[in-house]
């Protein structure tokens, strides 16, 4: 069997382990999706007609729905890696990555695993958010097959970057709580991005951090494919940051995994 078959299989079998964690013990998961469900209900039922009329849609409450999902699907894209910060951190502390040193397997395989994983969570939390969505009034009528595809493949990078960060922050921290700890920038960074009011709203010497962070050209990137509004230079921004960060997350995953416990 050759050295990819290998790494496959293995890394299947990470996957496996992984996703009847999930199942076993989906509090944490659960946890996480109901934050981006609780603010795009209370943004939309709340503050819904005013930010409405602050973005130019009068006191029609659908334009900021369609304003807002986009930035909640990227929010919840955000939190779910949050939670694989924390069951890495728990295999390291529990032993197990140790015990997996020692076994005959390739050595990437758990790591795989716990991406993969988080992932296929991740697109699975956004399609239950996108259906709360549609079931309150969002709608993307002009979008077409390729531009759906183009989103869905966004969400994908956007989940596949940040899920490596947080495997590093995960293998860094010395136990779960400070995983959790460490992984709240990746919560907390939707909020101040574009994803409830432009960013041309914002203070003056706010607007650089939300305009450039990673979430923001996410997030107007997926608007523009979903609702036809221009992209900009916001397409190739965004990319360029999922790149940066997912080989960042890699090196640093895979540097602290390569080392010798001590």
């Amino acid at each position: 069997m050759s050295t990819l078959s290998l790494a496959a299989r293995d890394s299947g079998t990470m996957l496996r382990r992984n996703l009847l964690h999930a199942r076993r013990y989906p509090s944490l998961t659960l946890n996480l999706l109901l934050m981006p469900i609780v603010l795009l209900l209370l943004f939309v039922y709340v503050f819904g007609d005013v930010m409405s009329a602050g973005i130019g849609g009068g006191a029609d409450r659908s334009a900021y729905i369609a304003y807002l999902v986009p930035g909640i699907l990227l929010m919840t894209i955000g939190s779910t890696p949050a939670g694989t910060a924390v069951s890495v951190s728990m295999d390291m502390t529990e032993g197990i990555i140790a015990r997996f040193r020692t076994m005959a397997i390739h050595r990437g395989a758990v790591l795989i695993g716990h991406v993969v994983g988080s992932v296929l969570q991740s697109v699975l939390s956004v399609v239950l958010v996108g259906a709360v969505a549609v079931a309150i009034g969002f709608r993307s009528t002009d979008a077409t097959p390729v531009e759906w595809l183009a989103a869905f493949g966004l969400l994908v990078l956007v989940a596949t970057a940040f899920t490596w960060i947080a495997v590093g922050m995960g293998m860094a921290s010395p136990n779960p709580e400070a995983a959790s700890n460490n992984a709240l920038p990746m919560v907390i960074l939707p909020l101040i991005s574009s994803a409830f009011v432009p960013v041309d709203a914002m203070p003056g010497w706010f607007r650089p951090f939300a305009e450039y962070q990673p979430f923001t050209p996410a997030i107007e990137t997926l608007r523009g494919l979903l609702l036809g509004s221009g992209i900009g230079d916001n397409g190739w921004l965004a990319v360029l940051w999922c790149v940066a960060l997912a080989v960042l997350g890699y090196w640093w995953s895979t540097s602290l995994f390569g080392r010798d416990p001590k």
